[in-house]
């Protein structure tokens, strides 16, 4: 039998106010409640009520026969259980089956990897504790923020613990090899690796209501006669994929949710594939060989590296000038304090800085609620002024507690190195 791995992320940002020069210090509310919990109600009812309700009937109608996964960020939960418990519970009653499992990432959905290991074990020790609490699971598989993954993130992912993490089967890394098998972390040989089929999995995510492409429309039938070319020596098809692609990217009216009602129907019935979870692949499927990735790989943009979030001055200058601010804020005994510093990490402030034009241009556009990457940049950074002006106030005040190890270590308040690749 061959095997197919359905992943799904879910992430809602905690996307901020608009926060003028003026603003700063002046205690204004960094994030947008009202735009925060518009946005996920819209979602909700465009993507997670429907696709989660469809996917628990395809659940009771095949059983153990049909699995998924997901990975939900921190910051999502934490918008769901703010502005919308429903959500949570409709994901409790996936977990119920059994045929749901629920992998580990960062709790901010951040790039924390790329400037400090601590922050970034903490955070994913964070989301996995919240994950347990939520859905009864603790994780065993990882999936790193945007798919982004190098040698020395499986380092850190081993040394948490994790069996595996996803990774993009980006074709400039994977040179002639295929992504349809387990492979394991050239640094980190127990720790395995599952690769994204791109083509396949795009071909829903973003070609799916392209009326220009040759392929429209797609439908189940087509789509599995495309899966039983795969030779037969190939182990596992990786269909990862955003979640909101089902209602929200890919509307309703485009026949998605009719595409997905009806797949695993022809999959069991026409093909010789089965549903398998990430944990499943870990423990049955053996890995043919290793994957070195000395330079971090995502899955974004046509280049699939870090330039979607680090590509430009805008984006190196925000993103240094936060995590310079990593000691003090560790040092800080406030809870409002911790919980800013964990919102202001999420990847997607820097993404809205992005200037690529050309082939992505649009895919950032879609995304961008500033009408330019300058107004975002400028947002954020009169955000992270007051932020670090409240977190230098607290380091004055009896308020921040060094711990015994920074007391007798001097650290440096100038921004930090990014990691060496």
């Amino acid at each position: 039998m061959k095997n197919i791995c359905f992943y799904f992320q879910v992430h809602q940002p905690f996307r901020l106010a608009n926060y003028h020069f003026f603003d700063i210090g002046s205690n204004k509310e960094y994030f947008d409640e009202e735009a925060n919990a518009s946005i996920l109600r819209k979602v909700a009812h465009n993507c997670y009520f429907p696709t989660n309700k469809l996917l628990l009937d395809l659940i009771k109608e095949h059983g153990n026969d049909f699995k998924v996964s997901f990975s939900i960020s921190g910051t999502a939960l934490d918008q769901f259980e703010r502005y919308l418990p429903e959500v949570i519970d409709s994901f409790k009653a996936l977990a119920e089956t059994g045929c749901v499992e629920f992998l580990g990432e960062t709790y901010a959905h951040s790039l924390s990897i790329l400037k400090s290991k601590e922050e970034f074990k903490s955070q994913a020790q964070a989301h996995s504790t919240k994950i347990e609490k939520l859905f009864g699971q603790k994780p065993t598989i990882f999936r790193n923020t945007e798919l982004i993954y190098a040698d020395f993130i499986a380092d850190a992912v081993a040394e948490l613990g994790f069996k595996g993490i996803l990774a993009e089967g980006a074709a400039h890394v994977l040179d002639w090899k295929s992504p349809n098998y387990l492979y394991y972390s050239a640094n980190q040989p127990r720790l395995k690796l599952l690769l994204k089929n791109f083509r396949l999995s795009d071909d829903i995510a973003f070609r799916f209501s392209d009326r220009n492409w040759s392929e429209h429309p797609l439908t189940a039938e087509k789509y599995i006669n495309w899966l039983n070319t795969v030779s037969h020596k190939e182990e596992i098809i990786n269909l990862f994929m955003d979640y909101e692609t089902f209602g929200e990217h890919q509307w309703q009216s485009t026949g998605i949710f009719d595409f997905m009602r009806v797949l695993p129907s022809q999959v069991l019935s026409n093909s010789d594939y089965q549903f398998i979870t990430p944990s499943d692949a870990v423990k049955y499927l053996q890995p043919v060989a290793s994957i070195s990735m000395p330079v971090p790989v995502s899955w974004a943009d046509a280049e699939r590296d870090l330039s979607a979030w680090l590509g430009n001055d805008l984006q190196d200058d925000a993103f240094d000038t936060l995590y310079a601010l990593e000691q003090k804020v560790k040092m800080c005994n406030n809870k409002k304090i911790q919980q800013d510093w964990l919102y202001l990490q999420t990847s997607d402030h820097f993404y809205y800085m992005c200037t690529k034009f050309f082939s992505d241009g649009d895919v950032h556009k879609y995304f961008n609620p500033y009408g330019s990457p300058y107004d975002a940049f400028i947002n954020y950074m009169n955000v992270l002024t007051d932020f670090s002006i409240r977190v230098n106030k607290l380091a004055e005040s009896k308020e921040l507690k060094p711990t015994k190890s920074l007391k007798t270590k001097r650290r440096s308040s100038s921004p930090s190195v990014r990691t060496s690749y």
